[in-house]
């Protein structure tokens, strides 16, 4: 199951609408969920409808938070992402099997089953997630607990019974003029996610939809290296 986690504060500006890109991302079975951090001010009018129609576009959710609120937000998304995932692909099993998409409508045994079923999915899911920080100027002070929700995300990840594995990207680039950079490649070795932002340096511009594009691509690269390893692996084994 694979997820984009966009922690923005400000109006995309450069580059493609992040609203087709995350429409690409859906196309692709990666939900794309946005949250976007308050700090005394706002994010206006503008900022705050391209958050949600962000999410709405990558079949995800959006989120307003303060900066205090930002640790619970980022794990709550990241949970019921998976859930609403499993809530879909149960929904649409029952619709072919049964003649049903909600559960409600199913015998109270049946019902208590199924539940169980997906509450164990949820636990046991293989997950990727892509952590896509906006590094705009105006991310200077907010960058911190950033950092901090990111540490407690990986904490609860680690409680998981399924493998999760993370991949970290802020955007801009701030090198040779590019959209966007990777900063830990998808890992389950957490302490790679340590102190990433430290010192990080800030650039006045936005483009979000690129750097969505840009993590779509790691995506694809990281399924092709896989499978490339799986391959040796199987030819290995006929030697073994």
């Amino acid at each position: 199951m694979k997820q984009i986690l966009l922690i923005t504060d400000g109006c995309s500006n450069v580059g493609m609408s992040p609203v087709v890109a995350a429409a690409h991302a859906k196309a692709e079975a990666i939900s794309v969920n946005v949250i976007g951090v308050l700090d005394d001010g706002d994010l206006g009018e503008f900022g705050a409808q391209e958050i949600a129609e962000i999410a709405r576009a990558g079949g995800g959710m959006s989120r307003l938070v303060n900066t205090r609120d930002l640790t619970q937000t980022v794990q709550m998304m990241t949970r019921k992402t998976v859930v609403q995932t499993i809530q879909q692909a149960v929904h649409k099993e029952l619709q072919q099997v049964l003649g049903t998409s909600t559960i409600e409508a199913l015998p109270p045994e049946k019902r208590g089953e199924v539940v169980r079923v997906m509450e164990q999915l949820t636990e046991t899911t293989d997950l990727k997630i892509a952590l896509l920080i906006d590094a705009s100027a105006s991310m200077k002070h907010k960058l911190p607990a950033v950092e901090e929700a990111i540490a407690d995300l990986m904490l609860s990840l680690q409680a998981r019974q399924g493998n999760s594995e993370v991949a970290v990207f802020h955007f801009p680039a701030h090198k040779h003029g590019g959209d966007c950079t990777m900063d830990v490649d998808f890992t389950n070795q957490f302490s790679k996610l340590n102190h990433i932002f430290h010192n990080l340096p800030l650039s006045g511009t936005t483009p979000t939809g690129p750097a969505i594009m840009y993590v779509l691509q790691a995506f694809d690269q990281f399924a092709n290296r896989r499978r490339v390893d799986d391959e040796t692996d199987g030819m290995m084994s006929d030697y073994a």
